[in-house]
């Protein structure tokens, strides 16, 4: 599987339910909820949908990438938080806009300050006191190889004057610099002072849409096999509950028959390799030794 998402769409946004798309034409939706399971992606995506923009959940939730069925619960509640869990187990939850980038932020970086052009946030210095020892540049990177010979069959007329391929000089230190000392004058990373955002104003229902109305499925796969069913939209957890513990029994369920079957087909292939390691036994005794050839004295012709 690439990704399997439901999307809950309001009653506004979806006049034709044959024509629900995703992608570019992507039908106007209030949250998309589901895993993205795609390469080295294992996540679980939840969008909300906020002033036209859709708003991607800021933090990585893992999820299940097994065989066996699992449940993915998200939580909106009105105090403007949110959960999720997966198989009932709580993954991440928090304040609304701490978690998605929806409103702007509460501070800003004052407009009217900047870095003082004095301002030094260089930690490491060159150590003015430290000198190119001399000679440093007469040792060159490079030498000629002094066990290169010249080819036997070499012809300078032919050939052109012979050059001994060179090798890197076990002597040559590299380009000089001087060591780095502790900068006197440093006074550390500037920080730019902040204000608030006269932009910023908080929404306490961030939680909630103008309608709900429809659910839609929106599955993207690369591999077949997939299954997805027992959606439940409610405003009830202990009903969501409920059925987090259903699935999860069953989910039990399915881990005992898949143990049962690998006992047994490892079993069946055992007994396979015994039943073959038999054959050949009985075909190691089943065969016939050719009688010895006389000896040459006593079938010697009479003469």
């Amino acid at each position: 599987m690439c990704g399997g998402y439901v999307k809950l769409v309001g009653a506004n946004n979806l006049s034709d339910q044959k024509n629900f798309q995703g992608g570019a034409s992507e039908t106007v939706y209030n949250v998309m909820f589901g895993p993205d399971i795609c390469g080295y992606t294992k996540k679980v995506h939840f969008i909300l949908n906020k002033g036209g923009k859709n708003h991607l959940i800021k933090d990585d939730i893992s999820c299940e990438s097994d065989e066996f069925t699992h449940i993915y619960t998200a939580v909106l509640n009105s105090d403007n938080t949110f959960r999720v869990l997966v198989d009932g187990t709580e993954k991440k939850s928090g304040p609304i806009p701490e978690h998605w980038d929806i409103l702007p932020p509460k501070k800003i970086n004052d407009p009217a300050e900047s870095k003082p052009a004095d301002w030094v946030d260089e930690r490491m210095i060159d150590d003015p006191e430290d000198k190119k020892p001399e000679g440093w540049d007469d040792t060159p990177a490079e030498i000629v190889d002094p066990e290169a010979k010249k080819p036997d069959d070499w012809d300078d007329d032919l050939d052109g004057e012979w050059d001994a391929p060179k090798v890197a000089n076990p002597e040559y230190k590299g380009p000089w610099s001087p060591k780095k000392i502790d900068n006197p004058a440093y006074k550390g990373p500037w920080v730019h002072p902040q204000i608030d955002n006269p932009e910023y104003k908080d929404d306490p229902e961030l939680y909630a849409f103008e309608s709900w109305k429809y659910i839609g499925l929106d599955v993207w796969q690369v591999k077949s096999g997939s299954i997805f069913g027992h959606f439940l939209i409610t405003d009830d957890f202990d009903t969501a509950q409920t059925q987090i513990d259903a699935v999860n029994a069953a989910r039990e369920g399915e881990k005992k028959k898949k143990e049962e079957a690998d006992a047994a087909a490892k079993a069946a292939a055992d007994a396979a390799a015994e039943a073959d390691d038999d054959d050949d036994d009985d075909d190691d005794d089943d065969e016939v030794k050719a009688p010895e050839a006389p000896k040459d004295e006593e079938n010697k012709p009479d003469l």
